[in-house]
């Protein structure tokens, strides 16, 4: 059984939380133990029924060589920030796949990567490291998705997509097949994305057309 401790007790701290709870539950084994959560802010700890102690601040912890650690912070400048500090001390990060997600047996999945409930990850992706599936994600067949991404939840990649580092996807919003995705974009809730995208993008946009559906 690994002893984890979960960087970060805010929201997406306690969803980790919860995640190994229900692993634990539908499995019938502990291969996680939640010890610990580190946040600079108590108030987070203190907003949620959380499963273990506070043990402390986030920059001012001490990796300790005898646990693994779980990213679960959600914003992408302090997840890599906090990973590539605890790694360079010794931490030793570990990935967490809740029960209810369907992954390929063809799929390769990174360190340190967490994937939510109802996720669906098909034949031949690549996911990267450190990178967040949130729930009710799909990943098409032989999409390629690289390190330090989050992904909302409901959103979608159709076959092919291709996805650089850093990135953050907003809810519900999706690709056509065969689109490629630099690094450090900021896709908004809701986009579809029908084209190619390059680095440090913002992608808003709103729809020029509307079509009204009148009954006769």
């Amino acid at each position: 059984m690994k002893s984890i401790i979960i960087v970060g007790a805010g929201g997406h701290g306690a969803e980790i939380d919860e995640y190994i709870l229900f692993n634990q539950q539908q499995s019938g084994d502990c291969d996680y133990k939640v010890i610990g959560f580190l946040d600079d802010n108590p108030d987070n700890y203190f907003s949620y029924k959380l499963s273990a102690p506070l043990l402390g601040g986030v920059r001012e912890h001490k990796v300790i060589s005898s646990s693994n650690y779980i990213m679960g912070i959600g914003g992408l400048d302090f997840r890599r920030l906090f990973v590539e500090r605890f790694l360079e001390e010794g931490a030793a990060f570990v990935s967490l796949i809740h029960r209810t997600a369907y992954i390929s047996q063809s799929a390769i999945i990174g360190n340190g990567v967490v994937i939510g409930p109802h996720v669906n990850v098909g034949p031949n992706v690549h996911v990267g490291d450190f990178t967040l599936i949130n729930s009710r994600c799909s990943l098409g067949h032989d999409t390629v998705v690289g390190r330090f991404n989050v992904i909302s939840p409901n959103v979608c990649f159709s076959g092919f997509t291709k996805i650089g580092d850093g990135n953050l996807f907003g809810i519900n919003s999706c690709t056509i097949i065969g689109i490629s995705i630099g690094n450090g974009n900021k896709i908004a809730a809701g986009m579809v994305l029908d084209k190619d995208i390059i680095d440090n993008t913002v992608v808003f946009y709103r729809f020029k057309e509307r079509i009204i559906a009148l009954p006769k």
